[in-house]
C-alpha cells in the first residue's frame, strides 16, 4: 500500500502525482470548498477508515501514500489552493525521516513545510499545522532509527507555529507510548493509525478547527 502511489509516479513520470486528483478537483472548484486535509498515507487512508468524517463535513481529502514534503509541496497550488479552502490541515514529514526518496536533511523538510505555509498565508488560506505521529521503527525501513528526528521534526513544527501565528496541532503526545512510538491500541503497523487512532485524529482536528473558526 506505502508504494503503490510511488510506483504509479515512476511508471508516469508524474514525480508528485499531479494527476492523482485531477479529475476530482474539477469537481471540487465547481463548489464551495471549506477544509482541505494535505498529506501523505495517514491522510489518504482516514477517509478509508472514516468516510463520514470527509463527505458529512465536507472536508476535502488530498492524500497520497508514501508522499514526502518536497512531493506535497510541488502539488499543493493544485491539490490545496485552486480548491479555494478557508483552512488546510497540513500533515506530512514522516516519509521523509524514512527517506522515501533518498536521505533529506532536517532542514530541507522544514523549508519544505515553511514553503508550503507561505504558499497558503499569500492565497489568504488559514493553516492548521499537525505534529508528525511518533515512529519507533518502519516496517519497510528498518535501519531508519527515526525517533530523534521525530522529535526535533516536532520542536521546529511547533516553534514555528508560534511565531508565525499558526494554530500547531499536538497529535504525538496522544500517540506516543513509553518507548517513542505509536501506542498499539491505536496503529495496525506503528506508523499508520487504526479505526480507533483515528477516532482519535477526529475529535483533536474539530477541536483545532473550531479554534481556527472562533479566531476568524
Amino acid at each position: 500500500m506505502m508504494f503503490l502511489s510511488i510506483l504509479y509516479s515512476q511508471e508516469n513520470k508524474d514525480w508528485a502525482n499531479l494527476n492523482y486528483y485531477k479529475n476530482e478537483n474539477l469537481k471540487v472548484v465547481k463548489k464551495s470548498t471549506e477544509i482541505v486535509f494535505m498529506g501523505n498515507s495517514i491522510t489518504e487512508e482516514w477517509k478509508k477508515y472514516s468516510p463520514l468524517f470527509f463527505n458529512s463535513n465536507s472536508y476535502i481529502n488530498r492524500g497520497i501514500s508514501g508522499q514526502t514534503t518536497g512531493q506535497i509541496l510541488m502539488r499543493f497550488k493544485a491539490d490545496v489552493v485552486k480548491l479555494n479552502p478557508k483552512i488546510v490541515v497540513l500533515l506530512c514529514g514522516t516519509n521523509d525521516i524514512a527517506e522515501n526518496q533518498g536521505p533529506i536533511t532536517l532542514e530541507n523538510i522544514e523549508n519544505n513545510i515553511a514553503s508550503m505555509i507561505d504558499i497558503a498565508k499569500s492565497n489568504n488560506i488559514k493553516i492548521i499545522l499537525c505534529s508528525v505521529l511518533p515512529v519507533n521503527e518502519y516496517p519497510w525501513k528498518k535501519s531508519i532509527k527515526p525517533v530523534e528526528k521525530i522529535n526535533k521534526l516536532n520542536i521546529w513544527l511547533k516553534e514555528y507555529s508560534q511565531n508565525n501565528n499558526i494554530l500547531y496541532l499536538d497529535y504525538f503526545s496522544s500517540f506516543v507510548d513509553e518507548d517513542k512510538g505509536m501506542k498499539t491500541k491505536y496503529s495496525k503497523d506503528g506508523v499508520h493509525p487504526n479505526k480507533a487512532g483515528y477516532d482519535l485524529m477526529e475529535t483533536l482536528v474539530n477541536k483545532a478547527i473550531l479554534s481556527v473558526k472562533i479566531g476568524e
